[in-house]
């Protein structure tokens, strides 16, 4: 239990990115913090931490020996709830990370009834609509909408969204509805681009051909790297946007924005936990991923 113990502090200076941090949540002194990595790094023989005035990161090493220690820790906690039986709460610190507007409009509004239930669980929520380093960055799971191109990852597909094209009145009476895709070119119609990364080439107007989907370029004069932003962008008249329509659906209810070209939507987009490795999946893991796929349920297509 010792060994183990030295690599929950390990993992969690690792994770915070700074000793002191990492001891203040252990509530235990920061010398300790630094001791326990230095007899690590003494007994493996590599180091595990970068260390700088300002900040502290994983080596390659470093990194390969986090992921086994996370995996050594969750398979432990597994083993020692064996004989707790089930009605025993669960406990311990809870990583994930959701798309913004998943957090924002689904998750939290329902997360009060999780924490109430299972008080034990300390949660840490990223919010982000970047690819995050599920290993590197120390998260048990994240929601994901998009293919899961890394194949070392574990995902289950929960559903998809369902997409679809929307632009302000006040844009439409400026630029006119388009009717055809020909008349997004015809008619002069610009699009706000949507990018993770600010600087990479947008993706383009994305509208179904045959049995597949094709891509029109399309001008535009702003590009947002986050949804709420983009959706915004779109609220504002500054161009047509294409968005979930779980998302969306009250600004058409409302009439803030208008569907355009319903024929000719962009394809459902699949929505997926993903966790690092299998045997991650701890019991406080399982009960929030059951959790989450329940809330998201009324929101994504089957």
């Amino acid at each position: 239990m010792k060994n183990l113990e030295a690599l929950a502090i390990f993992v969690r200076i690792a994770e915070m990115g700074s000793f002191t941090h990492a001891a203040e949540s252990l509530g235990i002194q920061k010398g300790r913090a630094s001791n326990v990595v230095r007899e690590l790094e003494a007994q493996l023989g590599v180091r595990l931490l970068h260390r700088s005035t300002r900040t502290v990161q994983l080596t390659e090493d470093g990194r390969s020996f986090h992921a086994r220690a996370r995996a050594l820790l969750a398979d432990a906690e597994e083993l020692g709830a064996m004989f707790a039986g089930s009605e025993e709460a669960p406990a311990g610190r809870l990583r994930i990370d959701l798309p913004t507007e998943f957090a924002r409009a689904t998750v939290l509004p329902a997360l009060p009834a999780f924490m109430d239930r299972y008080p034990g669980i300390e949660l840490e929520l990223s919010s982000t609509d970047r690819r995050v380093d599920l290993i590197q960055e120390g998260m048990d799971c994240v929601l994901r909408v998009g293919a899961i191109v890394d194949e070392t990852l574990v995902a289950r597909r929960l559903g998809a969204v369902r997409m679809v094209n929307a632009a302000s009145p006040a844009y439409l009476a400026r630029h006119g509805v388009p009717r055809t895709l020909e008349d997004l070119l015809a008619q002069g119609h610009r699009m706000v681009h949507y990018t993770p990364a600010l600087g990479s080439r947008p993706s383009g107007w994305e509208y179904p051909a045959g049995q597949a989907h094709a891509v029109l370029v399309l001008p535009g004069s702003l590009s947002v790297n986050n949804v709420q932003t983009y959706h915004g962008a779109g609220l504002a008249g500054l161009g047509l946007i294409q968005a979930g329509l779980w998302s969306l659906k009250p600004y058409l209810l409302s009439g803030e924005l208008v569907e355009v070209l319903p024929d000719l939507r962009p394809k459902s987009l699949p929505v997926s936990i993903v966790v690092a490795h299998r045997h991650n999946l701890s019991r406080r893991v399982r009960l929030f991923v059951e959790w989450l796929e329940h809330i998201l349920m009324p929101y994504l297509d089957r």
